[in-house]
């Protein structure tokens, strides 16, 4: 029956159809893994050696400063050289920084600058090979198929967000410190073996053609010439910036939950079991070609539902909020990775991924920021409100600027050959 939305499970084709892919997927779970877990042990040591939370906002610099530095050199160094290689020499370089934060636990460390030092170059590392590893799958995989080789990965992210803190809490507590950096080292080692079989991925275009010395100039500008590309990226800046919630978190369960750890946590697992209940069923919404006008209207949704959450008064309703906001938050990361890629040329993909893979970290941070800013001069429940219909608004106003996206259409999959598309 026409006009009735069909809900399918997950787009499993990219898995069962392409080996490479499979390879890629496996090797970025394992690092997601293994990354939530050293998150965890990280902020447990630095917090034993200084007992400050300077010390442990510290690792926020330590985190940020290499991914936006070292993201926008990794996005040229894409569109320059063999992306496979990339990708093998920054996990590379995650494993030695993983080892050497073993490596530290054993030894009873208590230099906390060692351990910064350590988090930056695997931070770094990673920051370096995001672009080269975003760019993947848009080769392996034909353009329908695309959106759903997203969505896998967003799946197994949010699958670590879940189980990789509480494995590590786990580790720690009955074998210390040390055993969660070699679980993560193991993790990180999973990842290495499993990128070594990837195909050679040379960029494609005349600039990729010169031996790799200098990829095409104007990788970044073509974000502004092309309006479904800004406007994708505007819409995700808009939601995140405008409407982040994590900060004001502590200070929503403490004017109206008793300040209860463990609702603290209800939080945050709400928004991670609402995304990997989207990602479960993101094949209802892979398959719509129409992937700008489901990104606008996902983004749509986070802001209104972090809104509603800021007025929210029973338990069960604010979770309920958050679990809709992670959900949309989910539809949009996918339907916007799809997009970019798609509309990319290859000879650019490795800069503009590194422009979305910038904004991606820093709208978050930033919009925390922002929002706890706000709330310090009026209150939470006003500084989410206000956020999410600014980001509602903010949505909209793109929407309105930018018929492009509106009408953006994901193209057939006739036309273009995936690489290793035979299993």
């Amino acid at each position: 029956m026409r006009g009735r939305i069909r809900l399918r499970f997950l787009d499993t084709r990219p898995l069962r159809g392409s080996r490479p892919f499979r390879d890629l997927w496996i090797g970025t779970a394992a690092s997601q893994l293994g990354g939530q877990m050293a998150t965890v042990a990280v902020l447990a040591q630095v917090w034993d050696l200084t007992g400050s939370p300077v010390g442990t906002g510290a690792i926020g610099l330590a985190t940020g400063l290499p991914m936006v530095l070292f993201g926008l050199l990794g996005g040229t160094l894409a569109d320059a050289v063999d992306r496979r290689a990339v990708v093998r020499a920054t996990t590379a370089g995650q494993l030695l920084a993983a080892a050497g934060l073993c490596a530290q636990a054993l030894a009873g460390n208590r230099d906390v600058v060692l351990l910064l030092a350590l988090v930056a170059v695997g931070t770094g590392c990673n920051a370096l090979g995001a672009p080269a590893r975003r760019a993947l799958p848009v080769r392996l995989l034909p353009d329908d198929q695309v959106a759903g080789g997203l969505a896998l990965t967003n799946v197994s992210f949010q699958a670590a967000m879940l189980a990789g803190p509480a494995t590590a809490g786990l580790i720690i507590a009955r074998w210390d410190l040390p055993a969660a950096y070699a679980a993560q080292a193991v993790a990180t080692a999973v990842s290495m073996l499993a990128v070594i079989r990837l195909p050679a991925m040379r960029p494609e275009g005349a600039g990729a053609a010169g031996g790799g010395r200098r990829p095409e100039r104007g990788g970044r500008r073509i974000v502004l010439r092309r309006p479904t590309l800004w406007g994708s990226m505007a819409t995700d800046l808009s939601a995140t910036l405008l409407a982040m919630p994590v900060a004001l978190f502590p200070l929503v369960n403490e004017i109206r939950f008793g300040g209860n750890p463990q609702t603290l946590g209800l939080f945050l697992s709400a928004v991670a079991v609402g995304g990997i209940t989207a990602g479960l069923l993101s094949g209802t919404v892979t398959r719509w070609r129409r992937g700008g006008l489901v990104q606008l209207s996902a983004a749509g949704v986070w802001g209104l539902a972090l809104a509603c959450f800021g007025l929210a008064g029973p338990l069960w309703l604010a979770l309920g909020c958050l679990a809709v906001a992670g959900a949309a938050d989910t539809v949009s990361v996918v339907t916007r990775g799809a997009l970019v890629q798609l509309e990319t040329p290859d000879a650019y993909r490795g800069r503009v991924s590194s422009v979305e893979h910038v904004i991606g970290v820093a709208g978050p941070e930033l919009g925390n920021f922002r929002g706890g800013l706000l709330a310090s001069v009026t209150s939470a429940p006003f500084s989410l409100v206000f956020g999410g219909l600014s980001a509602l608004l903010a949505v909209a106003a793109v929407a309105a600027a930018n018929a492009p996206l509106r009408a953006y259409r994901t193209p057939s999959a006739a036309g273009r050959p995936a690489a290793g598309q035979a299993s």
